[in-house]
């Protein structure tokens, strides 16, 4: 986190102040297929990321590349409508400028989607789950946006991640979940690198060390955003059944398009749910 990746996000802050009304309170990170939500803020300024100084560009079908600026249910919000992965070949503090922009901007909270392979034999496609915990493989693995030198200015050296997911805000999730009749499970999300779809194998490794959802995101992020203090809502959108009930059946072959199009129609759900839990921040 040294002082060039500061340097960054203090100067993509500054951009973003010029098109922004009232400073953000919330940050969103919209994932795959999921960007309809930012079609729900009002008053708002649309930015293209190829125009903010320093941004990455967003290569993956299903995240439209651009910063939603404006009002949710009367609470100022920065929506982003895709996101950058470590397998688009960007290093983990690419990955999380945003994060780091948006925090300077002036964001306390962050909700954060993505689009997950089940794991957990309970979960359909379809269904949503709010993270309780995560585990990280490409970040326990040295793929992690605090590599480096860090900036105390942004957060600590050793940021504590054993309350990463807030409670009160996961309690908020259920809550609305029940006013909405929404099905809601909570559990466990797996980041892994990506781009490739994971073998048989690895999924049965990642059921086994207590994962419950798949992949290749978030995680970096929810780092970034803990170090610099925000508060942490995350909520999957679980796109495919990996694992069959049979341990002897071979897992289905999963397809992007099919994670984009369950991504969409969950997407449905997800937007009244961040609405409604945005609600009650106003």
């Amino acid at each position: 986190v040294g002082a060039e990746a500061s340097a960054d996000a203090r100067t993509a802050a500054d951009f973003l102040r010029q098109h922004s009304g009232a400073p953000p309170r919330l940050a969103i990170v919209l994932g795959t297929g999921l960007g309809g939500l930012a079609e729900h803020i009002t008053g708002s300024s649309v930015v293209s990321y190829a125009d903010i100084p320093h941004f990455p560009h967003a290569t993956v079908a299903g995240h439209a590349g651009r910063m939603v600026l404006g009002e949710l249910q009367g609470v100022p919000v920065a929506a982003m409508q895709g996101r950058f992965h470590l397998y688009e070949g960007y290093a983990p503090q690419q990955v999380v400028l945003p994060i780091r922009t948006l925090r300077l901007l002036g964001a306390e909270t962050l909700i954060v989607t993505n689009a997950a392979g089940g794991l957990n034999p309970a979960f359909g496609a379809g269904e949503l789950m709010v993270l309780s915990d995560h585990i990280g493989l490409a970040t326990m693995a040295g793929l992690n946006p605090l590599r480096g030198p860090n900036d105390d200015a942004l957060g600590p050296r050793f940021p504590s991640l054993t309350n990463a997911y807030d409670a009160n805000l996961r309690a908020q999730a259920h809550a609305a979940a029940r006013a909405l009749a929404i099905p809601l499970h909570e559990g466990v999300y797996a980041m892994v690198g990506g781009p490739n779809y994971e073998t048989p194998a690895e999924l049965r490794f990642l059921r086994a060390i207590g994962a419950d959802a798949v992949g290749m995101s978030t995680v970096p992020e929810v780092i970034a955003a803990r170090h610099s203090g925000m508060r942490v809502l995350a909520i999957s959108c679980i796109t495919n059944v990996t694992l069959p009930a049979d341990a002897n059946e071979p897992p289905p072959e999963p397809s992007h398009a099919e994670v984009v199009a369950n991504a969409e129609r969950a997407g449905i759900q997800l937007t009244a749910l961040v609405e409604r839990v945005v609600a009650e921040m106003a």
